[in-house]
């Protein structure tokens, strides 16, 4: 599969991610709390069904399964990822953005299309943000040719992969390319959706730590191109 291509990637053979996923459906299984799972499920709008793991357990639960097992490459970061999006409950999706997290320099741009399948499956803001923050951002970073998959995704009829493209420089403070995200603002600023008007405000509130001036000018020009909703976030840490 190319950087760019789309689809559903297949899962590769790994030895690691059978031990993993052994040890992980065991241990989350025998955690579940079916009282906590329905408030859960009810709080991320029902985009998955919950084993009703809190974060803390479900963490010490991660630890235990990892335990004495080793660092992984790219295709076991890719089989295990996969797999667990193949498992019903979200925890096991959390699992998998965990695990990507930790181990993201272990990946090339090869493994973009990948983030990208798990950005567009099962999507909601759980998962989204931290792929989009730490993982697609973390592929970037390492390779700047994948800007300009970056400058597909932020026209992308996908709202989420459009959020992942704004969010993913969150992280880069005085490394970001501060005219690639206004620019990317500025091509969403008409969405109607929540979720990428809350990003707009969002990715920029987050670079206003490192440049308030920036931001505020960027605004003052721009003004009237924005909802409401991005403005108020933008601006909440720094004022007008």
């Amino acid at each position: 599969m190319s950087v760019t291509g789309a689809g559903t990637p297949a899962v590769p053979g790994s030895v690691l991610a059978d031990t993993v996923l052994e040890r992980l459906t065991a241990a989350y299984a025998a955690a579940a709390d079916p009282e906590r799972a329905a408030p859960m499920r009810a709080y991320m709008k029902d985009v998955a069904p919950f084993l009703g793991l809190p974060t803390p357990l479900r963490r010490a639960l991660s630890r235990t399964v990892l335990e004495g097992t080793p660092r992984p490459d790219e295709a076991d970061c890719v089989a295990i990822a996969l797999r667990c999006w193949e498992l019903p409950e979200r925890e096991y999706q959390y699992f998998a953005v965990d695990y990507l997290r930790r181990h993201v320099k272990r990946c090339t741009s090869g493994f973009l299309p990948v983030a990208r399948y798990l950005v567009s499956t099962v999507p909601w803001w759980d998962t989204v943000d931290a792929l989009a923050s730490h993982v697609v951002g973390g592929l970037v970073a390492a390779d700047p040719k994948l800007k300009a998959d970056m400058d597909e995704w932020i026209v992308d009829d996908d709202l989420w992969v459009a959020r992942t493209a704004l969010l993913h420089q969150l992280t880069y403070k005085e490394h970001t390319d501060t005219e690639r995200l206004f620019a990317y603002c500025l091509r969403q600023s008409g969405h109607p959706d929540f979720f990428i008007r809350k990003a707009i405000g969002w990715c920029l509130r987050e670079y206003a730590w490192t440049d308030p001036e920036a931001v505020r000018g960027f605004l003052a020009r721009e003004k009237g191109r924005f909802a409401p909703l991005s403005v108020r976030e933008a601006l909440k840490n720094i004022g007008a």
